[in-house]
Parts: C-alpha cells; sequence; structure tokens
C-alpha cells in the first residue's frame, strides 16, 4: 500500500515538473503580422534590423490570372527568400502605380500623392519600430520608376534608416528555352504566367490564356527616346503582353528560384552594409552648408 502511494506522489511530482517546464521556443515567422510583441522584438534582432517591403499591385493580368498576382507572387519569393536569410516581411502592400490599367476591371489605382505619402509613412514606421535597413522588394512592372524615385527622395530630409530597392530578377543563366518571343513577354505572358503556376497555382486558369490577344498593336509611331504616358494603352490596350498560355512549371521553377537567389543575395548585402548610412548622414550634415562641402580627392 505504502510502495502504491509512494508511486502515484512521484508520478505526481513528473507530471507537475513536466507541466512547468517551459515549452520548446516555437519557430519564429518571418511574418511581421504573425509575431507577437515579445516575438516581434526577437525577430528584429535575429534579422539585424533588416526587413522587406514586398509590393504588388491590383491590375488585370490578362484573362486568365488573378488582379493580385503582382503581391502574391513577390509575396512568395519575398517569404521564401526570408526563410533562407532571415529578415521580417511587412504585410500585403498593393499600393504602388497603376494609371496605365484604369480602364480594366478591378484595378485600384491610387493619387501619385497618396503613393508616396503611404510608402514614405510605411517605411517610417518600419523604421521606428526597430527596421533600419529597409528592402523594396518590388513585383510589379510599373514601379520601378516611382520607387526609384521614392529611394532618391530619401535625402531630401535626414532618416535614420536606410530604403533599398529590389527589382524583377527572374532570368538568369540556364534559364530553358521559352517557346514564345521574349521581346514581347512582358505582362501576363509566359514567364509570370510560368512564375504564378509555382506561387499560386489554384489561381491560374491557363484554359483562358488564349482568349484574348496579347499581341502589341504598335499604335504610336514616335522616335525612340521620346517618351508618353499613354505608351503601353498604345501597346497593349488588352492589358496583357506575351502568350501565357504556353507557360510551363519548368520555366517557373528556374524563375523561382532566380528570383528568390537574388533576394537572399539582396538581405546578405545589406546586412553587412556599414556604408549607407553613414554616407548617408553624411551626406545630410554637409547639404546644411553646401558652400563648406570639401572637394573629395
Amino acid at each position: 500500500m505504502r510502495r502504491s502511494a509512494l508511486l502515484s506522489i512521484a508520478l505526481l511530482v513528473a507530471s507537475t515538473a513536466g507541466a512547468q517546464a517551459p515549452a520548446a521556443p516555437a519557430k519564429l515567422s518571418v511574418h511581421w503580422e504573425e509575431l507577437t510583441g515579445p516575438d516581434f522584438r526577437t525577430a528584429i534582432a535575429r534579422a539585424q534590423n533588416t526587413c522587406l517591403l514586398p509590393i504588388g499591385i491590383m491590375e488585370k493580368h490578362g484573362p486568365h490570372l488573378p488582379l493580385g498576382n503582382d503581391l502574391l507572387n513577390v509575396r512568395y519569393v519575398s517569404l521564401n527568400a526570408a526563410q533562407q536569410e532571415f529578415a521580417v516581411v511587412f504585410p500585403e502592400y498593393y499600393f504602388g502605380q497603376i494609371f496605365e490599367a484604369k480602364h480594366e476591371p478591378g484595378t485600384v489605382a491610387y493619387s501619385p500623392q497618396l503613393q508616396l505619402q503611404l510608402l514614405q509613412e510605411t517605411t517610417d514606421e518600419m523604421a521606428r519600430n526597430g527596421c533600419k535597413k529597409v528592402i523594396i522588394v518590388n513585383g510589379h512592372g510599373g514601379n520601378p520608376n516611382m520607387l526609384n524615385f521614392f529611394a532618391q527622395s530619401q535625402l531630401e530630409k535626414p532618416h535614420d534608416y536606410v530604403v533599398y530597392v529590389q527589382g524583377l530578377s527572374r532570368s538568369g543563366p540556364g534559364e530553358p528555352a521559352h517557346k514564345s518571343n521574349r521581346a514581347g513577354d512582358q505582362h501576363a505572358g509566359e514567364s509570370e504566367t510560368s512564375v504564378s503556376m509555382i506561387a499560386r497555382p489554384d489561381l491560374v486558369h491557363l484554359d483562358r490564356a488564349a482568349s484574348e490577344s496579347g499581341a502589341d498593336l504598335a499604335r504610336q509611331k514616335l522616335p525612340q527616346g521620346l517618351y508618353t504616358g499613354i505608351w503601353w494603352y498604345s501597346k497593349f490596350p488588352n492589358h496583357y503582353a506575351g502568350e501565357g498560355a504556353v507557360a510551363s512549371r519548368e520555366l517557373g521553377e528556374f524563375e523561382v528560384k532566380t528570383w528568390i537567389n537574388a533576394i537572399v543575395e539582396s538581405i546578405r548585402a545589406v546586412k553587412a552594409d556599414q556604408a549607407s548610412l553613414r554616407l548617408q548622414n553624411e551626406f545630410y550634415e554637409r547639404s546644411k552648408h553646401p558652400l563648406d562641402t570639401p572637394v573629395q580627392p
């Protein structure tokens, strides 16, 4: 009887100790929105203050891809890259430049002022929360000029963080042969559709891809180097450029891997970068008194 009682007590002590023992730490998420407050602090330290801001858009992607295709794809590669080289990834962000698609259903086009103000306040808030190195990962072909201007505009007044812009990087040596004309493969065509077949295959309607034309209508006759905002509509009024019907998972796997590797390389380079903020601060100081700026040897 006494032996049985002692055994029961021993089992109770063991079970109580097990219940009180701290659980093994869960894997730290790279998703900003999934982290708790304490975990966010840990994540920023682990990321060495480096955060990703993947940016897409809401626009028509031919007759066969979802409106949010750019956002879905860029988040897919950004999240996968952050898993390889830890960084905190900001939530869904689609507030970019897309005036050229306002004639198509589902397009969400914010004013230029709001685009820049929202992006500035977003990066400011990211920096206030410890993201002193913000990599904007672009997933939309209509954003580069706006994003480069935004990065340049950071020199207008002092910031205690640095903005980097990572462009689309899907092509590289060893890429599988394309079935369509690569010169015309620009929007919802073979390459982009192939990437979508990897990122979100459930949203790709390949059987619809040939129901509209993605051919260049070349309705403007202007000399090379002369630009006008209507250029895209003049060429691709269906907001579709290329042949999505010939997309393949083989091409998609290559381009996704290439894109992820480029982002991983950028994260590592940004973490190691000690020059940009120092030079940025030096610039801010010298811009206060330009007449005193020394000539560099």
